[in-house]
């Protein structure tokens, strides 16, 4: 694969209720979180080593994954797009695809469907999507999740993060998990595009998709299960994950 992988692990753990702790390190059955997800990018043996953006207390981090990754450091929480910003100049791949620390059930066979895809059609952007049932009891976490948006002809046409979006458009059960592969260059002559015009005054990274169309360029897309892809952000989405995890082992 002509890719190159980056984690995004930045964040911290207030919302689980560590004040202390690196978000990606709160502890899931016992193990960080972000271990869930490094175990599977493991499996796909890159050519080159896999970025991962810290922050918050990244010596922490640091310690828990070891010496065989790229460390980049984000000044600040701005966003995904800032976060991504702190990484750009490390990506020497033809590609790259953008993974977050908090997902701890995303496999390494889905990973490389949607590399493959993505270089297969020699994309410029690629991602998945997910549908889920409701936003309710286990699904209540994607409510927070931005939407996607598409036209007659079945083309996204944009991405509405939840804050942003209409009430309508929060009704749309198709949502986006925010994992993507970039053709780099195109990544690296477009990501000072993102600005800050928005609710949150933070970079999003999802706002790439938005500079993709713009440009009539394709989005290119792969579903995936929603559980899957779920982020692990607040103490109910920890007992969801913790559920998971017993599902999966027993």
């Amino acid at each position: 694969m002509n890719t190159q992988a980056i984690i995004l692990a930045a964040g911290k753990g207030v919302r689980m209720g560590l004040l202390e702790t690196p978000k990606v390190l709160v502890p899931l059955s016992g193990k960080p979180l972000i271990s869930y997800l490094t175990n599977e990018v493991k499996k796909l043996h890159f050519n080159l080593p896999t970025i991962v953006v810290v922050g918050y207390k990244y010596d922490q981090i640091q310690k828990v994954l070891g010496p065989d990754y790229d460390y980049a450091f984000q000044q600040g929480l701005l966003g995904t797009g800032h976060a991504v910003k702190a990484a750009i100049g490390r990506i020497k791949a033809p590609n790259v695809i953008v993974l977050y620390g908090d997902v701890p059930f995303l496999k390494s066979e889905s990973i490389t469907k949607l590399i493959n895809l993505h270089e297969d059609r020699k994309s410029s952007l690629s991602m998945f999507t997910a549908f889920v049932p409701n936003f309710e009891n286990e699904y209540l976490t994607f409510k927070g999740f931005g939407r996607i948006i598409r036209n007659e002809n079945n083309e996204i046409t944009k991405i509405a993060e939840f804050i942003d979006a209409t009430k309508d458009q929060q009704e749309i059960r198709e949502v986006n998990p925010g994992i993507y592969v970039f053709n780099t260059e195109w990544l690296k002559s477009n990501i000072d595009r993102l600005s800050t015009k928005n609710k949150k005054n933070e970079f999003y990274l999802t706002d790439m998709i938005e500079i993709a169309i713009k440009q009539n360029i394709p989005v290119t897309t792969s579903d995936i299960g929603p559980m899957e892809v779920m982020g692990v952000n607040t103490i109910f989405d920890l007992k969801t994950a913790e559920s998971k995890v017993i599902e999966i082992v027993s």
